[in-house]
């Protein structure tokens, strides 16, 4: 059964989060490679991998007896493109604080 997983609840979990970082870092890593990162038992380790690559996060391929797994840029892409219009919402937020505290400052 392939459940339909919801890619910012996946994203939510900080060890699926250090997972994706691990990955964006290394290329691609078998799940061993993964667990040995992370202090928590193996089997979660798979878990959490599972969600990712349910929500299509990650990517796997076999080579052998060995499964690497790895990030899905276009998906991950997508995930950047629904997050920009907020990223740049807080950045003219921030910019148009910076400016009313410079004017402060030059006020003093």
């Amino acid at each position: 059964m392939n459940l339909r997983r919801d890619v910012f609840q996946a994203i939510a979990d900080p060890t699926r989060r250090a997972i994706l970082l691990l990955l964006a870092t290394s290329q691609t890593m078998t799940a061993g490679a993964i667990a040995s990162n992370f202090d928590t038992a193996r089997p979660t380790v798979s878990k959490h991998l599972q969600i990712l690559t349910e929500c299509e996060l990650l990517a796997q391929q076999q080579t052998g007896r060995e499964i690497y797994y790895y990030i899905n840029a276009k998906k991950m892409k997508e995930v950047d493109d629904f997050i920009e219009p907020f990223r740049q919402m807080w950045d003219d937020r921030f910019n148009k604080l910076e400016t009313i505290m410079k004017k402060y400052k030059t006020k003093k």
